[in-house]
């Protein structure tokens, strides 16, 4: 379904009508589901209720609608999340869990649903992240990682302590990731190992993994999580975010300690993300010896069968490509030129002698990515290059989700 169908679909619907925010609700998350949306954005404003979805990690408008329905259909997202529906002026979080009879998506397999309010000037805004069947069945092979990335991280996978951290930027698919990483090591080892992980939120159930959810209410977070949970005999810990020092001391010494432990970190690239931790006072030793990999990833979206190929008058935006296709659009992809989305990652090992060296001397991130490349690192933008040059995406999506490469005629201009 396109932004304009489902416009005219919720538009069509009786305001008056006793259950209009069902309706609403239900509607919308049906949409949503056909169109593989990843996210949900109600927001009211002065001139009504906006609504946008995200597609392929691109926000689109699909409508603004009468500023009465707003606190109607917020508050049915709300009942359907188990959140105080009174309480309008504090943030709330929680999971839509919808009877398979009460379903609106008909007999598909039921989504994973988180919902975020947020208080604001014109009323609560929301914010609904949905989980598809498909991303509930990912495994390391259905990632479509780069063959000898997917091949050295599946190597590290097999090890039995030291941190394995997925880092990149909000949307990147790092959670992703992490459970397939998960659902690996379940798949190898069967209930032979005791895999455990502590998250804030758990965004999807795993088989076979015992998952807890952080509770700042009550004092119990994810560092303090963490601590009880070495107590539990783990052997795979998944953190779901390192975002502090004490996660991260924690993190690293249960990784000294005989535990394999997998989390998410937010950083540009992996050589920024060892610039980060040792920013929040990480002593270099745990990086270096605790740390068995930090992977890197994007999202770039790719090409639909209707892209044309550039001719020589076109630019490639500077990447250092010999050919490239470009987005043209079509009814298959409702005319963005795109449909799904693939993966751009590296991969450093801090361990590496010569890196290592780095990290124990404190070098800077310029010194150290220098160094990682003499340990044989293809960046993101290397891995996003040979995409372009495959055809599954374009420079300008490229540039779009990567910005300009070091160094380039671009970035030094800039």
């Amino acid at each position: 379904m396109t932004a304009k169908l489902l416009h005219a679909q919720l538009q069509a619907l009786p305001v008056a009508h006793p259950e209009y925010a069902v309706l609403f609700v239900d509607a919308l998350l049906a949409a949503a589901r056909e169109a593989r949306a990843s996210d949900l954005h109600l927001q009211p404003g002065e001139d009504g209720l906006q609504l946008r979805w995200r597609l392929d990690g691109v926000l689109q408008v699909v409508g603004v609608y009468p500023t009465a329905v707003a606190p109607q259909v917020v508050a049915r997202l709300k009942v359907l999340a188990d959140l105080l529906t009174y309480r309008t002026d504090v943030p709330q979080e929680g999971r839509i869990r919808v009877p398979r009879s009460k379903e609106p998506i008909g007999e598909q397999s039921p989504l994973d649903l988180r919902l975020s309010t947020f208080p604001t000037l014109y009323g609560e805004k929301a914010v609904v992240r949905l989980f598809s069947a498909e991303q509930r069945l990912l495994r390391l092979e259905d990632l479509s990682l780069p063959a000898d990335l997917a091949a050295r991280l599946g190597e590290l996978l097999n090890e039995n302590s030291g941190a394995i951290l997925i880092t990149g930027p909000a949307g990147s698919g790092k959670t992703t990731t992490a459970y397939a990483c998960l659902r690996e090591l379940r798949a190898r080892h069967g209930d032979g190992r005791n895999l455990v992980s502590i998250e804030d939120p758990i965004e999807v159930a795993l088989p076979g993994v015992a998952q807890s959810q952080v509770n700042e209410h009550v004092g119990f977070d994810l560092a303090q999580g963490l601590r009880f949970l070495l107590r539990q005999d783990p052997e795979v810990m998944l953190i779901g975010e390192i975002r502090d020092a004490a996660t991260a001391r924690c993190a690293f010494q249960a990784a000294l300690t005989g535990h394999l432990v997998l989390s998410t970190f937010h950083a540009g690239s992996a050589v920024s993300a060892v610039g980060r931790l040792l920013e929040m006072e990480i002593e270099p030793y745990l990086l270096r010896s605790g740390v068995l990999a930090i992977v890197n990833q994007r999202l770039v979206r790719r090409l639909c069968g209707c892209a044309r190929p550039g001719t020589e008058t076109e630019q490639a935006l500077g990447l250092p490509v010999h050919r490239f296709s470009l987005p043209q659009g079509c009814d298959a992809c409702r005319q963005t030129g795109y449909v799904g989305r693939a993966l751009v990652a590296e991969l450093i090992v801090p361990g590496d002698s010569l890196l290592g060296a780095g990290i124990l001397a404190r070098e800077d991130t310029a010194r150290l990515d220098a160094r990682a490349h003499e340990c044989g690192l293809v960046d993101r933008f290397e891995r996003a290059a040979a995409l372009v040059e495959l055809g599954v995406t374009s420079p300008e999506e490229v540039r779009r989700v990567l910005g300009w490469m070091p160094g380039s005629a671009a970035d030094v201009e800039g």
